[in-house]
Protein backbone atom coordinates (compact mmCIF):
# COMPACT_ATOMS: atom_id res chain seq x y z
CA UNK A 1 0.00 0.00 0.00
CA UNK A 2 0.85 3.51 -0.69
CA UNK A 3 -1.06 6.22 1.70
CA UNK A 4 -1.21 9.68 0.75
CA UNK A 5 -3.09 12.03 2.95
CA UNK A 6 -5.58 14.06 1.79
CA UNK A 7 -7.70 16.95 3.22
CA UNK A 8 -10.81 18.94 2.11
CA UNK A 9 -11.60 22.19 3.73
CA UNK A 10 -15.10 24.02 4.17
CA UNK A 11 -15.57 27.57 4.74
CA UNK A 12 -17.26 30.81 3.68
CA UNK A 13 -15.74 33.38 1.55
CA UNK A 14 -17.34 36.95 1.70
CA UNK A 15 -16.96 39.59 -0.52
CA UNK A 16 -13.08 41.02 0.62
CA UNK A 17 -10.90 38.95 -1.53
CA UNK A 18 -7.56 39.47 0.47
CA UNK A 19 -9.32 37.70 3.89
CA UNK A 20 -10.54 35.18 1.46
CA UNK A 21 -7.22 34.57 0.09
CA UNK A 22 -5.46 34.46 3.61
CA UNK A 23 -8.50 32.11 4.34
CA UNK A 24 -7.46 29.51 1.89
CA UNK A 25 -3.80 29.69 2.80
CA UNK A 26 -4.62 28.99 6.80
CA UNK A 27 -6.77 26.34 5.90
CA UNK A 28 -4.02 25.04 3.58
CA UNK A 29 -1.13 25.05 6.05
CA UNK A 30 -3.83 23.72 9.00
CA UNK A 31 -3.86 20.69 6.20
CA UNK A 32 -0.11 20.22 5.86
CA UNK A 33 0.53 20.48 9.31
CA UNK A 34 -1.72 17.46 9.49
CA UNK A 35 0.36 16.05 6.89
CA UNK A 36 -1.52 16.37 3.66
CA UNK A 37 -0.20 16.06 0.34
CA UNK A 38 -3.46 17.14 -1.54
CA UNK A 39 -5.66 19.65 -0.01
CA UNK A 40 -9.36 20.77 -2.30
CA UNK A 41 -10.66 23.91 -1.35
CA UNK A 42 -14.41 24.80 -2.29
CA UNK A 43 -16.08 26.31 -5.54
CA UNK A 44 -15.33 30.07 -5.40
CA UNK A 45 -13.24 30.46 -2.49
CA UNK A 46 -11.82 33.77 -4.13
CA UNK A 47 -15.29 35.44 -3.35
CA UNK A 48 -19.03 34.99 -2.30
CA UNK A 49 -21.07 35.92 -5.33
CA UNK A 50 -23.30 38.81 -4.98
CA UNK A 51 -22.98 40.10 -8.34
CA UNK A 52 -26.13 42.13 -9.93
CA UNK A 53 -25.03 40.87 -12.95
CA UNK A 54 -22.45 39.56 -15.77
CA UNK A 55 -20.98 42.77 -15.96
CA UNK A 56 -20.13 42.78 -12.35
CA UNK A 57 -19.18 39.10 -12.56
CA UNK A 58 -16.76 39.80 -14.70
CA UNK A 59 -14.99 43.37 -12.85
CA UNK A 60 -14.89 41.29 -9.81
CA UNK A 61 -13.72 37.99 -11.09
CA UNK A 62 -9.90 36.51 -11.34
CA UNK A 63 -7.47 35.95 -13.76
CA UNK A 64 -5.08 32.70 -13.91
CA UNK A 65 -1.78 35.41 -13.21
CA UNK A 66 -3.57 37.39 -10.81
CA UNK A 67 -3.00 37.83 -7.57
CA UNK A 68 -5.43 35.30 -5.62
CA UNK A 69 -4.46 32.59 -7.69
CA UNK A 70 -0.40 33.40 -7.76
CA UNK A 71 -1.41 33.81 -3.25
CA UNK A 72 -2.15 29.99 -3.71
CA UNK A 73 0.18 29.01 -6.12
CA UNK A 74 2.76 30.68 -3.49
CA UNK A 75 1.31 28.45 -0.62
CA UNK A 76 1.44 25.18 -2.68
CA UNK A 77 4.68 26.03 -3.01
CA UNK A 78 6.05 27.03 0.41
CA UNK A 79 4.25 24.22 1.83
CA UNK A 80 4.86 21.78 -0.53
CA UNK A 81 1.26 20.26 -1.19
CA UNK A 82 -1.22 19.98 -4.02
CA UNK A 83 -4.07 22.26 -3.76
CA UNK A 84 -7.31 21.94 -6.08
CA UNK A 85 -9.15 25.49 -5.67
CA UNK A 86 -12.44 26.49 -6.77
CA UNK A 87 -11.85 29.98 -7.81
CA UNK A 88 -14.18 31.97 -10.67
CA UNK A 89 -11.65 32.87 -13.72
CA UNK A 90 -12.17 35.25 -16.44
CA UNK A 91 -12.60 33.82 -19.94
CA UNK A 92 -11.22 35.36 -22.92
CA UNK A 93 -13.66 38.04 -23.89
CA UNK A 94 -15.74 40.41 -21.44
CA UNK A 95 -18.16 39.41 -19.38
CA UNK A 96 -17.47 35.97 -20.48
CA UNK A 97 -16.26 34.28 -16.87
CA UNK A 98 -16.04 30.49 -15.82
CA UNK A 99 -16.30 28.16 -12.63
CA UNK A 100 -13.09 27.11 -12.68
CA UNK A 101 -11.15 24.09 -10.51
CA UNK A 102 -7.53 24.95 -10.31
CA UNK A 103 -5.06 22.42 -9.64
CA UNK A 104 -1.49 23.37 -8.41
CA UNK A 105 1.93 21.21 -7.68
CA UNK A 106 3.84 21.62 -5.32
CA UNK A 107 6.03 23.18 -7.01
CA UNK A 108 3.76 25.62 -6.94
CA UNK A 109 3.04 25.55 -10.75
CA UNK A 110 -0.28 25.09 -12.62
CA UNK A 111 -1.03 21.75 -13.39
CA UNK A 112 -4.17 22.09 -15.24
CA UNK A 113 -7.56 23.96 -15.25
CA UNK A 114 -11.03 22.37 -15.55
CA UNK A 115 -13.86 24.47 -16.48
CA UNK A 116 -16.99 23.82 -14.74
CA UNK A 117 -18.86 21.84 -17.61
CA UNK A 118 -22.64 21.61 -16.05
CA UNK A 119 -23.63 25.02 -14.17
CA UNK A 120 -26.20 25.31 -10.96
CA UNK A 121 -29.13 27.16 -11.68
CA UNK A 122 -28.43 31.01 -11.61
CA UNK A 123 -24.94 30.25 -12.38
CA UNK A 124 -25.96 29.99 -16.38
CA UNK A 125 -27.00 33.64 -15.72
CA UNK A 126 -23.30 35.30 -14.83
CA UNK A 127 -20.85 32.32 -15.90
CA UNK A 128 -19.93 30.20 -18.96
CA UNK A 129 -20.12 26.82 -18.86
CA UNK A 130 -16.68 25.33 -19.94
CA UNK A 131 -16.52 22.62 -23.48
CA UNK A 132 -13.23 21.47 -22.99
CA UNK A 133 -12.19 17.74 -23.32
CA UNK A 134 -11.71 16.10 -19.62
CA UNK A 135 -8.40 15.86 -18.62
CA UNK A 136 -7.24 13.32 -15.98
CA UNK A 137 -3.83 14.80 -14.18
CA UNK A 138 -1.24 12.05 -13.62
CA UNK A 139 0.58 12.61 -10.30
CA UNK A 140 2.51 11.14 -7.55
CA UNK A 141 -0.28 11.02 -5.55
CA UNK A 142 -2.18 9.08 -8.34
CA UNK A 143 -4.20 10.15 -11.02
CA UNK A 144 -6.61 13.21 -10.35
CA UNK A 145 -9.64 14.06 -11.84
CA UNK A 146 -11.33 17.68 -11.37
CA UNK A 147 -14.74 18.79 -10.98
CA UNK A 148 -17.26 21.34 -9.52
CA UNK A 149 -20.60 20.79 -7.87
CA UNK A 150 -23.08 20.65 -10.00
CA UNK A 151 -20.84 18.76 -12.88
CA UNK A 152 -21.52 15.75 -10.07
CA UNK A 153 -25.44 16.13 -9.84
CA UNK A 154 -25.20 13.93 -13.31
CA UNK A 155 -23.30 11.06 -14.03
CA UNK A 156 -21.45 11.78 -17.06
CA UNK A 157 -18.40 14.07 -16.17
CA UNK A 158 -17.70 11.83 -13.07
CA UNK A 159 -18.02 9.04 -15.24
CA UNK A 160 -15.76 10.20 -18.08
CA UNK A 161 -12.91 10.96 -15.38
CA UNK A 162 -12.84 7.68 -14.50
CA UNK A 163 -13.06 5.93 -17.28
CA UNK A 164 -10.35 7.85 -18.43
CA UNK A 165 -8.30 6.50 -15.18
CA UNK A 166 -9.17 8.94 -12.62
CA UNK A 167 -8.55 7.45 -9.04
CA UNK A 168 -9.08 10.54 -6.99
CA UNK A 169 -11.76 12.80 -7.94
CA UNK A 170 -11.24 16.44 -6.51
CA UNK A 171 -14.47 17.92 -6.25
CA UNK A 172 -14.79 22.08 -4.94
CA UNK A 173 -18.59 22.60 -4.26
CA UNK A 174 -20.84 25.83 -3.35
CA UNK A 175 -23.89 23.90 -3.11
CA UNK A 176 -26.79 25.02 -0.56
CA UNK A 177 -28.85 21.74 -1.70
CA UNK A 178 -28.77 18.55 1.21
CA UNK A 179 -28.53 16.17 -1.74
CA UNK A 180 -24.52 16.38 -2.27
CA UNK A 181 -23.84 15.02 1.07
CA UNK A 182 -26.42 12.49 0.88
CA UNK A 183 -26.02 11.12 -2.28
CA UNK A 184 -24.20 12.77 -5.12
CA UNK A 185 -20.73 12.72 -3.72
CA UNK A 186 -21.13 9.00 -1.97
CA UNK A 187 -23.00 7.67 -5.26
CA UNK A 188 -19.78 9.53 -7.56
CA UNK A 189 -17.51 7.20 -5.34
CA UNK A 190 -19.06 4.38 -5.53
CA UNK A 191 -20.29 3.87 -9.36
CA UNK A 192 -16.87 4.16 -10.65
CA UNK A 193 -15.23 2.73 -7.67
CA UNK A 194 -13.06 5.86 -7.11
CA UNK A 195 -11.84 8.34 -4.11
CA UNK A 196 -13.92 11.35 -4.04
CA UNK A 197 -12.02 14.35 -2.17
CA UNK A 198 -15.56 17.05 -1.87
CA UNK A 199 -15.11 20.45 -0.43
CA UNK A 200 -17.89 22.70 0.15
CA UNK A 201 -19.11 26.12 1.49
CA UNK A 202 -20.06 26.02 4.68
CA UNK A 203 -22.62 28.63 6.68
CA UNK A 204 -23.03 32.24 5.16
CA UNK A 205 -24.49 35.22 6.96
CA UNK A 206 -27.27 34.64 9.20
CA UNK A 207 -30.41 36.12 7.04
CA UNK A 208 -29.39 33.87 3.95
CA UNK A 209 -29.98 30.04 3.48
CA UNK A 210 -26.92 28.38 4.68
CA UNK A 211 -24.44 27.12 2.25
CA UNK A 212 -24.76 22.87 3.42
CA UNK A 213 -21.08 21.94 4.08
CA UNK A 214 -21.37 18.13 4.27
CA UNK A 215 -17.43 18.26 2.75
CA UNK A 216 -16.34 14.70 3.10
CA UNK A 217 -13.71 12.51 2.25
CA UNK A 218 -14.84 9.10 0.46
CA UNK A 219 -13.50 5.77 0.10
CA UNK A 220 -14.40 3.94 -3.52
CA UNK A 221 -16.68 1.04 -1.29
CA UNK A 222 -18.63 4.02 -0.38
CA UNK A 223 -17.52 4.32 3.10
CA UNK A 224 -17.16 8.00 4.43
CA UNK A 225 -13.55 8.36 5.66
CA UNK A 226 -13.88 11.88 6.84
CA UNK A 227 -16.69 13.79 7.21
CA UNK A 228 -17.04 17.74 8.25
CA UNK A 229 -20.57 18.06 9.22
CA UNK A 230 -23.06 20.60 7.59
CA UNK A 231 -22.69 23.65 9.97
CA UNK A 232 -19.15 24.04 11.13
CA UNK A 233 -15.77 25.39 9.14
CA UNK A 234 -13.03 23.04 9.37
CA UNK A 235 -10.32 20.93 7.98
CA UNK A 236 -10.74 16.76 7.48
CA UNK A 237 -8.21 14.79 6.33
CA UNK A 238 -8.25 10.99 5.67
CA UNK A 239 -5.12 8.60 4.34
CA UNK A 240 -6.02 6.58 0.83
CA UNK A 241 -4.06 4.30 -0.96
CA UNK A 242 -5.02 5.46 -4.79
CA UNK A 243 -4.37 2.25 -6.32
CA UNK A 244 -7.54 0.77 -4.59
CA UNK A 245 -9.57 2.70 -6.95
CA UNK A 246 -7.79 0.25 -9.55
CA UNK A 247 -10.30 -2.23 -8.35
CA UNK A 248 -13.48 -1.78 -9.85
CA UNK A 249 -15.33 -4.76 -8.32
CA UNK A 250 -18.55 -4.43 -6.15
CA UNK A 251 -19.07 -6.97 -3.26
CA UNK A 252 -22.60 -9.20 -4.41
CA UNK A 253 -22.09 -7.97 -7.89
CA UNK A 254 -18.86 -8.21 -9.43
CA UNK A 255 -16.37 -5.75 -12.04
CA UNK A 256 -18.53 -2.36 -12.39
CA UNK A 257 -16.36 -1.29 -15.69
CA UNK A 258 -16.00 -5.02 -16.75
CA UNK A 259 -20.06 -4.99 -17.01
CA UNK A 260 -20.48 -2.18 -18.68
CA UNK A 261 -22.62 -3.09 -22.59
CA UNK A 262 -20.19 -0.30 -24.43
CA UNK A 263 -21.86 -1.89 -27.24
CA UNK A 264 -25.40 -0.53 -25.87
CA UNK A 265 -24.40 2.65 -25.41
CA UNK A 266 -24.29 4.57 -28.84
CA UNK A 267 -27.48 7.17 -27.87
CA UNK A 268 -24.91 8.39 -25.35
CA UNK A 269 -22.64 10.25 -27.61
CA UNK A 270 -25.61 11.14 -29.72
CA UNK A 271 -26.96 15.05 -30.61
CA UNK A 272 -29.61 15.47 -28.35
CA UNK A 273 -31.60 16.72 -31.33
CA UNK A 274 -31.83 13.47 -32.37
CA UNK A 275 -33.42 11.56 -29.25
CA UNK A 276 -36.77 11.30 -28.46
CA UNK A 277 -35.88 12.63 -25.17
CA UNK A 278 -35.41 15.84 -26.97
CA UNK A 279 -38.67 17.13 -26.86
CA UNK A 280 -39.07 16.85 -23.08
CA UNK A 281 -36.22 18.98 -22.06
CA UNK A 282 -36.64 22.45 -20.66
CA UNK A 283 -39.52 23.30 -18.85
CA UNK A 284 -42.90 21.32 -19.39
CA UNK A 285 -45.40 22.85 -21.89
CA UNK A 286 -48.03 24.96 -19.86
CA UNK A 287 -51.14 23.24 -22.14
CA UNK A 288 -49.68 19.83 -21.27
CA UNK A 289 -52.48 18.33 -19.24
CA UNK A 290 -51.86 16.14 -16.02
CA UNK A 291 -51.52 12.17 -17.25
CA UNK A 292 -51.83 11.26 -14.17
CA UNK A 293 -50.77 6.58 -13.72
CA UNK A 294 -51.53 4.94 -10.24
CA UNK A 295 -48.77 2.90 -9.45
CA UNK A 296 -48.26 0.06 -6.75
CA UNK A 297 -45.62 -2.12 -5.43
CA UNK A 298 -46.34 -5.73 -4.73
CA UNK A 299 -44.19 -6.53 -1.85
CA UNK A 300 -44.09 -10.33 -2.11
CA UNK A 301 -41.23 -12.86 -2.58
CA UNK A 302 -40.83 -16.68 -1.74
CA UNK A 303 -42.69 -17.98 1.60
CA UNK A 304 -43.09 -20.63 2.63
CA UNK A 305 -43.30 -22.71 -0.62
CA UNK A 306 -43.67 -21.64 -4.33
CA UNK A 307 -47.44 -22.54 -4.78
CA UNK A 308 -48.38 -19.84 -1.53
CA UNK A 309 -45.68 -17.51 -2.88
CA UNK A 310 -47.39 -17.28 -6.54
CA UNK A 311 -50.97 -17.26 -4.94
CA UNK A 312 -49.82 -14.31 -2.79
CA UNK A 313 -48.92 -12.61 -6.27
CA UNK A 314 -52.07 -13.21 -7.95
CA UNK A 315 -54.20 -12.08 -4.47
CA UNK A 316 -51.70 -8.63 -4.46
CA UNK A 317 -52.76 -8.71 -7.91
CA UNK A 318 -56.93 -8.57 -7.60
CA UNK A 319 -56.08 -6.11 -4.20
CA UNK A 320 -54.09 -3.84 -6.51
CA UNK A 321 -57.43 -3.99 -9.35
CA UNK A 322 -59.63 -3.19 -6.65
CA UNK A 323 -58.01 0.11 -5.36
CA UNK A 324 -57.64 1.55 -8.95
CA UNK A 325 -53.84 0.73 -9.73
CA UNK A 326 -52.86 1.23 -12.89
CA UNK A 327 -49.15 -0.28 -13.02
CA UNK A 328 -47.85 -2.74 -10.72
CA UNK A 329 -44.47 -4.27 -10.16
CA UNK A 330 -43.50 -7.28 -8.76
CA UNK A 331 -39.85 -7.80 -6.95
CA UNK A 332 -36.83 -9.51 -8.75
CA UNK A 333 -37.52 -13.18 -9.40
CA UNK A 334 -40.21 -13.25 -6.81
CA UNK A 335 -41.20 -16.68 -6.67
CA UNK A 336 -38.12 -18.11 -6.88
CA UNK A 337 -36.21 -18.53 -3.40
CA UNK A 338 -32.58 -17.07 -3.36
CA UNK A 339 -30.52 -18.62 -6.14
CA UNK A 340 -32.87 -21.32 -6.74
CA UNK A 341 -32.53 -19.71 -10.61
CA UNK A 342 -28.76 -20.27 -10.42
CA UNK A 343 -29.16 -24.03 -9.02
CA UNK A 344 -31.52 -24.90 -11.98
CA UNK A 345 -32.03 -22.61 -14.32
CA UNK A 346 -34.20 -25.02 -17.19
CA UNK A 347 -37.01 -25.85 -13.95
CA UNK A 348 -36.69 -22.04 -13.37
CA UNK A 349 -37.47 -21.58 -17.11
CA UNK A 350 -40.46 -24.12 -16.81
CA UNK A 351 -42.03 -22.57 -13.39
CA UNK A 352 -41.68 -18.47 -15.19
CA UNK A 353 -43.77 -19.91 -18.31
CA UNK A 354 -46.38 -21.49 -16.02
CA UNK A 355 -46.30 -18.10 -13.66
CA UNK A 356 -46.58 -16.09 -16.98
CA UNK A 357 -49.38 -17.63 -17.84
CA UNK A 358 -51.09 -17.28 -14.49
CA UNK A 359 -50.02 -13.48 -13.98
CA UNK A 360 -51.18 -12.64 -17.28
CA UNK A 361 -54.83 -14.16 -16.58
CA UNK A 362 -54.47 -12.03 -13.09
CA UNK A 363 -53.83 -8.90 -15.34
CA UNK A 364 -56.71 -9.77 -17.34
CA UNK A 365 -59.19 -10.30 -14.14
CA UNK A 366 -57.88 -7.09 -12.16
CA UNK A 367 -57.73 -4.74 -15.49
CA UNK A 368 -53.76 -4.22 -14.31
CA UNK A 369 -50.71 -3.81 -16.27
CA UNK A 370 -48.48 -5.45 -13.77
CA UNK A 371 -44.40 -6.04 -14.65
CA UNK A 372 -42.89 -9.22 -13.55
CA UNK A 373 -38.91 -10.83 -13.47
CA UNK A 374 -39.03 -14.37 -14.25
CA UNK A 375 -36.35 -16.37 -16.18
CA UNK A 376 -36.66 -17.04 -19.64
CA UNK A 377 -35.83 -19.70 -22.01
CA UNK A 378 -35.16 -20.02 -26.00
CA UNK A 379 -33.23 -21.93 -27.79
CA UNK A 380 -31.65 -23.70 -25.05
CA UNK A 381 -30.28 -19.94 -23.63
CA UNK A 382 -31.62 -18.44 -20.23
CA UNK A 383 -32.55 -14.70 -19.83
CA UNK A 384 -33.19 -12.84 -16.57
CA UNK A 385 -35.97 -11.05 -18.04
CA UNK A 386 -38.58 -8.43 -16.68
CA UNK A 387 -41.98 -8.33 -18.77
CA UNK A 388 -44.46 -5.99 -19.18
CA UNK A 389 -48.03 -7.54 -19.14
CA UNK A 390 -51.29 -5.29 -20.21
CA UNK A 391 -54.49 -5.47 -18.95
CA UNK A 392 -55.61 -7.74 -21.85
CA UNK A 393 -52.86 -10.18 -20.35
CA UNK A 394 -50.31 -9.93 -23.30
CA UNK A 395 -47.14 -9.60 -23.46
CA UNK A 396 -46.32 -5.82 -23.71
CA UNK A 397 -42.68 -5.57 -23.64
CA UNK A 398 -39.83 -7.71 -22.50
CA UNK A 399 -36.23 -6.67 -21.16
CA UNK A 400 -33.55 -9.18 -20.55
CA UNK A 401 -31.50 -7.77 -18.22
CA UNK A 402 -28.30 -6.62 -20.42
CA UNK A 403 -25.97 -5.97 -17.12
CA UNK A 404 -25.61 -9.28 -15.26
CA UNK A 405 -23.72 -9.71 -12.30
CA UNK A 406 -21.39 -12.19 -11.17
CA UNK A 407 -23.50 -14.58 -10.27
CA UNK A 408 -25.98 -14.46 -13.06
CA UNK A 409 -23.34 -15.05 -15.72
CA UNK A 410 -23.02 -18.32 -14.25
CA UNK A 411 -26.31 -19.43 -16.11
CA UNK A 412 -27.53 -16.16 -17.89
CA UNK A 413 -26.79 -14.51 -21.59
CA UNK A 414 -27.28 -10.88 -21.54
CA UNK A 415 -30.33 -9.21 -23.36
CA UNK A 416 -29.12 -7.14 -26.67
CA UNK A 417 -31.15 -3.80 -26.39
CA UNK A 418 -32.27 -1.23 -23.76
CA UNK A 419 -35.21 0.45 -24.78
CA UNK A 420 -39.20 1.58 -24.32
CA UNK A 421 -42.85 0.69 -24.50
CA UNK A 422 -44.71 2.92 -25.60
CA UNK A 423 -48.40 1.87 -24.38
CA UNK A 424 -51.68 3.74 -23.87
CA UNK A 425 -50.74 4.36 -20.10
CA UNK A 426 -47.41 6.21 -20.43
CA UNK A 427 -43.46 5.41 -22.60
CA UNK A 428 -42.18 2.67 -19.60
CA UNK A 429 -38.76 1.31 -19.18
CA UNK A 430 -37.67 -1.55 -17.23
CA UNK A 431 -34.31 -2.19 -15.43
CA UNK A 432 -33.43 -5.16 -12.96
CA UNK A 433 -32.00 -5.28 -9.96
CA UNK A 434 -28.24 -4.02 -9.64
CA UNK A 435 -28.47 -2.35 -12.78
CA UNK A 436 -29.27 0.84 -10.72
CA UNK A 437 -25.62 1.02 -9.95
CA UNK A 438 -25.33 1.20 -13.93
CA UNK A 439 -25.70 4.87 -14.36
CA UNK A 440 -25.97 4.34 -18.23
CA UNK A 441 -29.19 1.99 -18.04
CA UNK A 442 -31.74 4.49 -16.48
CA UNK A 443 -29.58 7.59 -18.81
CA UNK A 444 -30.51 5.33 -21.84
CA UNK A 445 -34.23 4.53 -21.18
CA UNK A 446 -34.55 8.46 -20.09
CA UNK A 447 -32.64 8.99 -23.41
CA UNK A 448 -35.16 6.79 -25.28
CA UNK A 449 -38.37 9.03 -23.89
CA UNK A 450 -39.16 6.61 -20.69
CA UNK A 451 -42.06 8.43 -19.13
CA UNK A 452 -41.43 5.71 -15.82
CA UNK A 453 -39.04 3.31 -14.89
CA UNK A 454 -39.99 -0.24 -13.71
CA UNK A 455 -37.82 -1.74 -11.87
CA UNK A 456 -38.06 -5.14 -10.01
CA UNK A 457 -35.11 -5.31 -7.59
CA UNK A 458 -33.73 -7.34 -4.07
CA UNK A 459 -31.68 -4.05 -2.23
CA UNK A 460 -28.26 -5.93 -1.19
CA UNK A 461 -27.35 -2.78 0.76
CA UNK A 462 -29.54 0.53 1.62
CA UNK A 463 -27.42 2.88 -0.74
CA UNK A 464 -29.44 1.27 -3.35
CA UNK A 465 -32.40 2.48 -2.35
CA UNK A 466 -31.17 5.34 -0.52
CA UNK A 467 -28.36 6.98 -3.23
CA UNK A 468 -28.46 5.01 -6.11
CA UNK A 469 -32.35 4.88 -7.02
CA UNK A 470 -33.11 7.89 -5.44
CA UNK A 471 -30.02 9.92 -7.87
CA UNK A 472 -31.15 8.15 -10.81
CA UNK A 473 -34.28 10.04 -10.46
CA UNK A 474 -32.69 13.52 -9.92
CA UNK A 475 -30.22 13.13 -12.09
CA UNK A 476 -33.15 12.25 -15.23
CA UNK A 477 -36.32 13.54 -13.74
CA UNK A 478 -38.15 10.34 -14.47
CA UNK A 479 -40.25 8.73 -12.21
CA UNK A 480 -38.85 5.30 -11.02
CA UNK A 481 -41.02 2.49 -8.90
CA UNK A 482 -38.72 -0.24 -7.27
CA UNK A 483 -40.50 -3.73 -5.73
CA UNK A 484 -38.08 -4.94 -3.43
CA UNK A 485 -37.86 -8.78 -2.13
CA UNK A 486 -39.81 -9.23 1.47
CA UNK A 487 -36.09 -11.00 2.35
CA UNK A 488 -34.33 -8.52 1.11
CA UNK A 489 -30.86 -8.17 2.87
CA UNK A 490 -30.90 -4.59 3.03
CA UNK A 491 -33.72 -4.37 5.35
CA UNK A 492 -35.34 -1.21 3.04
CA UNK A 493 -38.92 -1.65 2.03
CA UNK A 494 -40.24 -0.71 -2.07
CA UNK A 495 -39.87 3.12 -3.13
CA UNK A 496 -41.19 5.57 -5.80
CA UNK A 497 -39.68 8.20 -6.30
CA UNK A 498 -41.24 10.90 -8.61
CA UNK A 499 -39.59 13.38 -10.93
CA UNK A 500 -40.99 16.37 -9.36
CA UNK A 501 -41.91 18.92 -11.78
CA UNK A 502 -40.05 22.33 -10.70
CA UNK A 503 -42.24 25.08 -9.67
CA UNK A 504 -40.89 28.66 -9.18
CA UNK A 505 -40.77 29.17 -4.91
CA UNK A 506 -39.40 25.95 -4.34
CA UNK A 507 -37.21 25.49 -1.45
CA UNK A 508 -33.74 24.49 -2.51
CA UNK A 509 -33.98 20.97 -1.49
CA UNK A 510 -37.21 20.25 -3.06
CA UNK A 511 -35.85 21.75 -6.54
CA UNK A 512 -33.03 18.86 -5.93
CA UNK A 513 -34.01 15.83 -4.07
CA UNK A 514 -36.45 13.92 -5.83
CA UNK A 515 -39.86 13.35 -3.08
CA UNK A 516 -39.61 9.51 -2.14
CA UNK A 517 -42.73 7.05 -0.93
CA UNK A 518 -41.57 3.94 1.01
CA UNK A 519 -43.53 0.51 2.62
CA UNK A 520 -41.90 -1.36 5.21
CA UNK A 521 -39.21 -4.06 4.76
CA UNK A 522 -39.98 -7.76 4.97
CA UNK A 523 -43.90 -7.41 5.47
CA UNK A 524 -46.62 -8.10 2.16
CA UNK A 525 -48.03 -4.75 1.71
CA UNK A 526 -48.50 -2.43 -1.33
CA UNK A 527 -47.22 1.11 -1.07
CA UNK A 528 -50.13 2.86 -4.04
CA UNK A 529 -49.02 5.90 -5.48
CA UNK A 530 -50.64 8.50 -7.60
CA UNK A 531 -47.89 9.97 -10.23
CA UNK A 532 -48.76 12.49 -13.18
CA UNK A 533 -46.56 11.70 -16.27
CA UNK A 534 -46.97 14.90 -16.86
CA UNK A 535 -43.81 15.77 -14.63
CA UNK A 536 -41.31 13.48 -16.61
CA UNK A 537 -41.68 15.95 -19.09
CA UNK A 538 -40.45 18.80 -17.35
CA UNK A 539 -36.27 18.30 -16.98
CA UNK A 540 -35.74 21.24 -14.97
CA UNK A 541 -34.22 21.67 -11.58
CA UNK A 542 -34.62 25.23 -11.15
CA UNK A 543 -34.79 27.81 -13.95
CA UNK A 544 -32.09 27.31 -15.90
CA UNK A 545 -30.43 24.08 -15.33
CA UNK A 546 -31.71 21.25 -17.39
CA UNK A 547 -29.95 17.63 -16.25
CA UNK A 548 -30.39 16.24 -19.34
CA UNK A 549 -29.80 19.17 -22.01
CA UNK A 550 -26.72 20.22 -20.66
CA UNK A 551 -24.74 16.75 -21.58
CA UNK A 552 -22.40 17.07 -23.75
CA UNK A 553 -21.98 14.25 -25.54
CA UNK A 554 -18.96 15.73 -28.08
CA UNK A 555 -17.16 14.76 -25.37
CA UNK A 556 -18.67 11.59 -24.58
CA UNK A 557 -16.25 9.17 -26.38
CA UNK A 558 -14.69 7.64 -23.80
CA UNK A 559 -17.89 5.71 -22.73
CA UNK A 560 -17.89 3.52 -26.21
CA UNK A 561 -14.22 2.56 -24.79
Amino acid sequence: MTLHRVAAAQFFSGTDVSANLQLCVDHIQRAAEAGARLVVLPENSNRVRDYADRAQCWELSETIDGAFVNGLREAARELGVYVAAGVDLRGENAPDVHICSVLIGPDGQIIGVHRKHVLWDYEYTLFVPGDEPYQVFDTELGRLGLLLCADGIVPDTPRALALMGAQILCNSLNSRGPDEYRVHVPLRAMENRVFHVAANTVGGPADGWPWMGGSQIVAPDGTRLADAGETEPGIIVADVDPAEADDKVMSGVGDLFAWRRTDLYRPLVQPLETLPVASMCGPVPEDMPSRPLRVVTLQVSHFPNTEWTITRALEQIAYAGRRGADLGVLPSLFCFRPGEEAADPAAAAKLSAQVLERLSKACVDAGLWVVAHLVEEEAGRYYSTAYLLDREGGIAHAYRKTHLNSAEREWATPGDRIDVARTEIGTIGLMVGDEVWVPEVARLLTLAGAEVIAHPTDWRVPEAAHVAATERTEENRVHLVSCTRLDSPADVGSQVVRADEFAPGQPIALMRYPTGYWSRPGFEEQLLVDLDLRESHSKMMGHHLDPVATRAPELYGMFLD
